[in-house]
């Protein structure tokens, strides 16, 4: 493998580094105190290049390969976790599985305008007694015509007030378990559709989650992704591309955590020198270290298999399990670092701990992680080759 980033690839990374300096680091206290999701954000994202990074230039993105999606998402946490989150969203869990499952009309209509940054897509699989459990879901699609009637309700949707469109996951056939579940591509213009923001969260208070109301909605056939029972298939690999991202923002999150806790070792003395000249704090700082130099290595290793167009479910939930306990670890240290005054806003780390709670349970918890990974050693797991993988990431995209 070669670890050198190409000349495009450290360019990326100074342009969003710089974006998140100048766009989001000097706001994102007061939008984290009020709960206020900067849509605007996204535009400036738009503007770009960024929202349809790893997609290629004939489908509107900018062609370049899924580790430069990587480095977006880990720069982009850097800042904040609700901007890394939304960008998951659109390009990994919605304008990914498009590009991966999509006939050509649906690209055309809906992939195109995301990845210019047009629209907005989310993800729709969670529901009230639904998570880790998928074959518990109770939203229902019945065909009437040459449309579906969808009815039920998700919760715990990234982007619910914001995104033009939704990968809404359902029941066509309830006694076929999960061979029954299709996906479906919906609109927020649907007549019977309706959201819900759900406040009061510990973190990522800057972010849009919330519930999803289907009502009778009519959704045309054409709008059905895949064929009736490909749902299950498709959400397990819009995970594979979800839970890299997610992976990747957490190596952002220990940068964010590293940077902070490094500053204030400086500026901090006690017993007469830096803190950062005391064992026990240098010992919370090599932790982060290597916490971010492991995560990268199973980040990057994914996102090579990814441009390979190689199946990397098990390499991809390892990164994304590993990493979100190193962010989490990252941020405890790093209020232990700053003391009594990591416990206050006057700081980021405080925030950088909230944060990092949620992604260790989304995407796949980390018990299930931990599932899975004993599950491939024991010889229980074992992953085929879908009919339908990523293409393969060339220069000539």
């Amino acid at each position: 493998m070669n670890f050198e980033f190409s000349d495009e690839q450290r360019m990326l990374r100074k342009t969003v580094r710089d974006f998140v300096d100048k766009e989001i680091m000097p706001f994102i206290g007061e939008w984290d105190a009020k709960g206020h999701f900067d849509t605007g954000v996204l535009s400036k994202l738009a503007n770009l290049g960024l929202m349809g990074v790893c997609i290629p230039e004939n489908y509107g993105g900018s062609g370049m390969d899924y580790n430069a999606l990587a480095i977006v998402c880990e720069e982009l946490e850097r800042g904040d976790t609700a901007f890394r989150t939304a960008v998951s969203v659109h390009t990994g869990l919605n304008s990914m599985t498009l590009l991966q499952w999509g006939t050509e009309h649906q690209k055309r209509s809906y992939l195109i305008p995301q990845a210019k940054g047009e629209k907005v897509g989310a993800f729709a699989l969670t529901e009230p007694g639904a998570g880790s459990d998928v074959v518990a879901l109770q939203t229902t699609a019945k065909k009437s015509g040459n449309d579906y009637i969808l009815n039920g309700q998700k919760t715990w949707i990234s982007l619910c007030d914001s995104a033009d469109h939704f990968l809404v996951f359902a029941y066509t056939d309830k006694s076929k378990k999960h061979n029954g579940i299709s996906a479906f591509i919906v609109e927020r213009t649907g007549e019977g559709f309706s959201s819900k923001a759900t406040k009061g969260k510990l973190g990522i208070r800057a972010g849009n989650t919330g519930e999803l109301f289907f009502d009778n909605v009519r959704i045309p056939e054409s709008n059905l992704l895949g064929e009736e029972g490909d749902g299950f298939k498709i959400a397990m690999a819009a995970l594979d591309n979800g839970r890299f991202t997610v992976a990747a923002g957490a190596c952002g999150q220990i940068m964010a955590c590293m940077e902070a806790s490094v500053d204030y070792c400086h500026e901090r003395e006690t017993f007469g020198k830096e803190i950062g000249k005391h064992q026990l704090v240098q010992q919370m700082i090599a932790r982060m270290e290597a916490g971010l130099q492991m995560s990268r290595l199973l980040v990057y290793r994914a996102g090579e298999l990814k441009n390979k167009g190689v199946r990397n479910t098990r390499e991809t939930s390892l990164a994304k399990w590993q990493a979100c306990d190193f962010a989490n670890q990252a941020a405890d240290d790093a209020v232990q670092i700053h003391g009594a005054y990591g416990y206050s806003n006057e700081y980021p780390v405080e925030r950088y701990l909230r944060n990092s709670k949620a992604p260790v349970i989304y995407e796949g918890t980390r018990e299930i992680h931990t599932i899975m990974q004993a599950e491939y050693v024991l010889g229980y797991r074992q992953d085929k080759p879908l009919n339908k993988m990523l293409p393969a990431w060339h220069a000539d995209n």
